[in-house]
């Protein structure tokens, strides 16, 4: 079974992945080369994971042919200009083993981010055919406006944390309408969301798991997608099936009632998130 498309102006992209963060050698292989044979047809990786190499390798053993497979890799925040972006950006295709990504992104908005710099070289990557679709990650939703308003790269997707906890209702204000791709990381709340008494109960009447209950409620919304990290197969399909889990309405009532200020992602580097 393979994941919905997600289809805009920019991408098409299946709306559930594998997120391989921080998955490293051969754990990390293995666990690319079972998502492809279960069904997954997106794939993410960054520069910082330090595993594109084995993403890479998994890929080209794979018997899926490279045109359905969406390959996203990011641009860690310490190339906050241009030309290093680009330069960083040549050295993980090289690792990648790949002629282009899917989807290239700026990992992290640097304090000393020459925005218009950077979206000039996503630009240009886009235009080259490096890059099929470009776009940015952890932007909050000021920076993003800005990004947009300056009208420089035909930014595709925001990824950033979302779960049943962290709604991100302002981001997704300002994505829906401009037909951008939100990609969920830790959409499972760093495994809470799998304890959850109303995400538990919600799962037992469906006779689902907790996790699939999680990311269908991501899944349930408009131009969203979900990237949950599994090492296994048994949670890989778990979380691939979860795109069959249609919730009900009194279902998703009950999620969107759940506070939605819990963040698990938020190093010392992160920008203001509520500007």
């Amino acid at each position: 079974m393979n994941a919905p498309l997600l289809k805009t102006a920019h991408l098409t992209m299946p709306a559930l992945g594998l997120g391989t963060w921080p998955l490293k050698g051969a754990e990390c292989e293995a666990a690319v080369e079972s998502a492809l044979g279960l069904g997954y047809r997106h794939i993410d990786t960054a520069e910082m994971y330090g595993n594109e190499v084995e993403v890479g390798a998994a890929i080209g053993r794979s018997a899926v042919p490279r045109g359905e497979i969406f390959v996203t890799t990011k641009i860690w925040y310490d190339k906050p200009d241009g030309p290093s972006f680009r330069a960083a950006f040549e050295q993980s295709l090289g690792r990648l083993r790949q002629p282009y990504v899917d989807l290239l992104l700026i990992h992290w908005p640097s304090p000393t981010l020459d925005l218009a710099s950077v979206l000039t070289a996503l630009a240009e990557l886009h235009a080259e055919g490096l890059a099929r679709a470009v776009g940015v990650s952890n932007f909050p939703s000021k920076l993003l406006r800005r990004a947009l308003d300056l009208g420089i790269a035909p930014i595709a997707c925001l990824q950033v944390e979302q779960h049943a906890m962290l709604g991100q209702q302002k981001l997704l204000d300002v994505t829906q309408p401009a037909d951008i791709v939100t990609t969920s990381y830790t959409p499972l709340g760093k495994g809470e969301m799998l304890a959850h008494p109303v995400l538990t109960g919600i799962a037992a009447r469906h006779g689902a798991t907790p996790a699939q209950v999680a990311l269908a409620w991501l899944l349930s919304k408009r131009l969203v997608a979900a990237i949950p990290k599994a090492a296994g197969p048994v949670r890989q399909a778990e979380n691939l099936a979860a795109a069959r889990l249609t919730l009900t309405d009194a279902d998703l009532t009950a999620i969107a009632a759940l506070p939605k200020q819990r963040r698990f992602v938020n190093p010392a580097f992160a920008p203001e998130w509520d500007c």
